[in-house]
């Protein structure tokens, strides 16, 4: 069997480096808010190009974060809505009903999964305060006019990079493209812990320092607390992880890049719509503007695809199978019909993608694929 994703053995490239990093965090006898979150912390936000980097407890709470911090800065109010793609994970939804805001769910492109930048404007209000680019499945939503319609409407641009780190956008890191940005270390991540973890970065001095004093309680000084915070904190063990592998992680992206690369010149069958890398004027091994955090395909007979391919001993992953309007979380959402979204979300397959795939199962994955018969062919929304 080609698993999904094996990561004991991602782990193990490193196991040395990991196990002295776990004994210098326990003989330390110091397990939170040390020496190892501050260096981690300080090299993040060297990586990304950003003044600051937060850590926190997970990806969900770095997105709160940046709201409840906006919130406090008296930017944002109960009710205001956010701009958000249709179709992203449920936990970026989370983040914004969680403060008290409205998101305002817009459709995103056919081609790339992420949120179609030229319907923004008109989903514009009053109350609109923001916009949450997700750079879904690692590749970059971004575009200038973005940038023109945020400076026009006085809105702030929120990233959430949770699957998109080392990506680039003319040279720029996603996660300072906009004015601030979350990060999920979680394990399956590119860059991913050993445990839950997550970040904020951004250059916004007092947005970082409020985000850091919310994630510990309210707290910039100990029993002195500012705000009604939430305690989300980074902790000694996984920052430490996360610094080895952080070392690591762009020569991961470009073997994540190689196999995509390989993936998109094999594959042949007419019935599979392969992922699209909006910039095709660099080849795929060279576009920085993907990370192939996974590698998405479409079928309209999606599930007997994945039984095809389970069969053949492929272990495949759909994400994700429910759009957040259709979830039994969000009744009053479920009226709301988005036609691209839910053609995404019935049709997408995930394949195995990662630093410990060899070029040799993506062949077999190739070959497994173009034997597929299929007797119909896709129609585009």
């Amino acid at each position: 069997m080609i698993s999904f994703l094996d990561l004991q053995k991602i782990n193990h490239q490193y196991q040395q480096e990991l196990k002295t990093a776990a004994a210098e965090v326990i003989d330390s006898g110091w397990f939170l808010l040390g020496k190892k979150s501050e260096n981690f912390e300080k090299n993040l936000a060297s990586y990304i190009g950003t003044n600051h980097a937060v850590g926190v407890g997970n990806g969900l709470d770095a997105l709160r974060l940046i709201f409840r911090a906006y919130i406090e800065m008296g930017i944002m109010s109960e009710g205001d809505e956010i701009i958000v793609p249709a179709n992203t994970y449920i936990a970026t939804i989370l983040a914004i009903t969680d403060n008290k805001l409205q998101p305002i769910l817009v459709e995103p492109t056919i081609l790339s999964y992420n949120l179609d930048l030229d319907l923004i404007e008109k989903k514009i209000t009053k109350r609109t305060k923001a916009v949450v680019v997700v750079h879904l499945y690692g590749q970059v939503c971004w575009n200038n006019s973005l940038s023109d319609i945020a400076k026009k409407y006085n809105l702030k641009i929120i990233e959430d990079n949770a699957q998109a780190i080392g990506a680039e956008y003319n040279s720029k890191k996603a996660g300072a493209l906009g004015d601030a940005s979350a990060f999920s270390f979680y394990p399956s991540k590119n860059l991913g812990a050993l445990g839950d973890a997550g970040a904020v970065t951004t250059s916004n001095d007092e947005l970082a320092e409020i985000v850091r004093a919310l994630a510990n309680y309210g707290s910039k000084k100990k029993y002195i607390n500012e705000y009604q915070g939430l305690n989300s904190r980074l902790d000694e063990m996984q920052a430490a992880f996360l610094d080895i592998k952080l070392k690591f992680l762009d020569q991961e992206n470009e073997y994540r890049r190689k196999l995509a690369s390989i993936y998109l010149n094999g594959i042949k069958n007419d019935s599979i719509v392969l992922p699209f890398p909006i910039n095709t004027n660099i080849k795929v091994e060279e576009n920085k503007e993907h990370t192939w955090h996974l590698f998405v395909i479409r079928h309209p007979n999606r599930n007997e695809l994945q039984k095809y391919l389970t069969s053949n001993g492929i272990q495949t992953l759909i994400h994700y199978p429910i759009p957040p309007n259709k979830q039994l979380a969000y009744k009053n959402l479920n009226h709301l019909d988005f036609p691209i979204t839910n053609k995404i979300h019935s049709e997408v397959l995930s394949l195995p993608l990662n630093p410990v795939l060899s070029e040799k199962e993506v062949e077999f994955i190739i070959k497994i694929l173009n034997n597929f018969k299929a007797n119909f062919k896709i129609n585009e929304v």
